[in-house]
């Protein structure tokens, strides 16, 4: 995830994190559960309008419950089984999640007119009373059904069709039909689905009304469309920077990212006097605060630190300005634990950066830093630049002594639709539950933090193809491939990381588990691994 942009000039996704820059006990430190980083699974929207809300019926007490933003950033995973074409959970649902039809007899006309009047009230919830951008998709419900000799028996098929007692399955029914083209099916079964989701219940519950909406944002028209029609408030920069906070705190997907790669790098530069770190996406740059502090602490004195800061314009608004920001207050930590310190700030996108930006000095130590930002990267399933190799084979012509790499154990990038969207259900109901145990369903930070930083990305995993869809997560097996073809050989983690992310799980919830596979580390929740981190030189 990357930070949110500016409301009046709101044209890309942001990156899959965003990091707190305040924070600076670090994790080689004994207080390691004070954050010191967050990062956001916040993707933000085109032509959004502050005064504009975006609303989905909820069950709970007949409401009507804030949505967010609608479509992407932030970041988490897919939870299907990986190999598996299963995309059943092992988790057990709540009684919530129990599936149980309106029981309204016009949900089973088989008047067409009155089905259409019915989905554009679904339309109106979703994308407010003005939009224009479903006109021609509400009428395809009745050229569909012109091409029927009995509309009754279509609608009736429907009801045979409807699954019981499990909204996931009548989630899956729905996206099924759409992956068919079977229109009249899939807007009728949306239409039931508003009456159970709630941003407010059970994980389940509060997943399924975002999956709603992207459902509803595909159907519209996939891309940019999407962002001009739905219509929610955009959140100010304080307040998205407050609800990443809030995210990294509750659950340490983030601070198990970083900890592992500033732990690969110390290791690796042990014994250099100076280092250079390239990293690709810096945002609040906090990341780098904790590994300030543990390279003053070394034996012998510490090394000269260089960081080389990437990060395009669109993160300003999170972070309340330019880049130069990070390079000061990175400045004054390392001046304060007496560390020579250079700061080389890089305002561009990462598919445009060549080796000239980088200003790499012949003979010096580096390391690079690919946190959460590799799955942004177009490749060559998206057209004929693959930026996501490009960068790769540019990195290691530099000869680095250590590339890090975080990303989540995910599978998006090339799976069609259907496939993807188990993925996409599977993978979040994960995070969702694991938010579940940390705040109380009606805490409504934790419905702002779920809105703003993981809603978004799941629309645009959803509603969009091509290259507007640009949360494109890969599985670590995939991501070995990559380097390997690069020329890239692993660097096994150190043991002492593998000890200190240990210890800072003892700090959450059991359910959390962490596995190492061939020198990498994963994360995750119960039986689904949702981030993976490894290095390589």
């Amino acid at each position: 995830m990357r930070p949110s942009q500016n409301p009046e000039d709101i044209n890309e996704f942001n990156r899959f994190y965003n990091q707190p820059i305040e924070y600076q006990e670090s994790y080689f430190l004994p207080s390691i559960n004070n954050p010191n980083n967050n990062q956001s699974f916040y993707a933000n929207v085109s032509a959004l309008k502050p005064d504009q809300l975006c609303y989905v019926e909820s069950s709970a007490g007949n409401s009507s419950e804030l949505v967010s933003d609608s479509p992407p950033i932030v970041n988490f995973n897919p939870m299907m089984q990986q190999g598996s074409d299963s995309y059943r959970s092992d988790m057990h649902h709540s009684p919530d999640d129990t599936f149980q039809s309106s029981g309204n007899s016009s949900c089973y006309t088989s008047d067409v007119t009155d089905l259409k009047h019915k989905l554009r009230e679904l339309e109106t919830a979703m994308l407010g009373p003005d939009s224009e951008s479903m006109e021609s998709y509400n009428t395809i419900p009745v050229a569909a059904a012109n091409q029927v000799s009995s509309e009754s028996d279509k609608l009736v098929g429907m009801m045979e069709m409807m699954p019981s007692g499990d909204l996931k399955e009548v989630l899956i029914a729905c996206a099924k039909a759409i992956a068919e083209n079977n229109l009249i099916t899939a807007e009728w079964l949306m239409s039931e689905l508003r009456t159970v989701v709630s941003v407010c219940g059970s994980p389940l519950q509060r997943l399924g009304a975002y999956m709603l909406e992207g459902l509803v944002a595909r159907l519209a028209s996939s891309g940019s469309s999407i962002y001009k029609a739905l219509r929610c408030k955009e959140p100010t920069s304080v307040e998205l920077f407050s609800y990443m906070h809030l995210l990294y705190e509750i659950c340490p997907y983030f601070k198990f990212g970083y900890l592992s790669a500033n732990g690969a790098i110390v290791d690796a530069m042990k014994d250099e006097n100076s280092i250079h770190i390239i990293d690709f996406q810096i945002a609040q740059g906090s990341q780098w605060i904790t590994l300030i502090h543990a390279l003053a602490a070394r034996p012998g004195g510490p090394p000269r630190i260089r960081i080389t800061g990437i990060d395009d314009s669109t993160s300003a608004y999170a972070r309340g300005g330019g880049i130069e920001i990070v390079g000061r207050r990175l400045s004054s930590i390392a001046a304060s634990c007496n560390v020579p310190f250079e700061f080389h700030p890089v305002s561009a996108s990462c598919p445009d950066i060549e080796i000239e930006h980088l200003k790499v000095r012949p003979g010096e130590p580096l390391a690079v830093n690919f946190a959460l930002v590799l799955h942004h990267m177009p490749d060559e399933s998206v057209g004929t630049q693959n930026h996501r190799d490009r960068l790769l084979r540019m990195v290691k012509s530099l000869s680095p002594k250590i590339v890090t790499l975080v990303e989540q154990e995910s599978n998006t990038n090339t799976a069609q639709f259907f496939p993807r969207f188990l993925e996409t259900l599977n993978y979040y109901l994960s995070v969702f539950e694991s938010i579940d145990v940390a705040l109380p369903r009606d805490h409504k930070e934790r419905i702002n933090v779920e809105q703003h930083c993981l809603a978004r990305e799941i629309v645009n995993i959803l509603a969009c193809e091509g290259t507007e869809r640009v949360e494109r997560h890969e599985l670590l097996e995939r991501w070995r491939s990559r380097f390997a073809m690069a020329g890239f050989k692993p660097y096994p983690l150190s043991s002492s990381v593998n000890a200190t992310i240990k210890t800072l799980l003892e700090n959450y919830y059991q359910s959390y588990t962490l596995n190492e596979r061939n020198g990498a580390l994963c994360l995750g929740w119960m039986n689904r691994d949702l981030v993976a981190s490894c290095a390589w030189k």
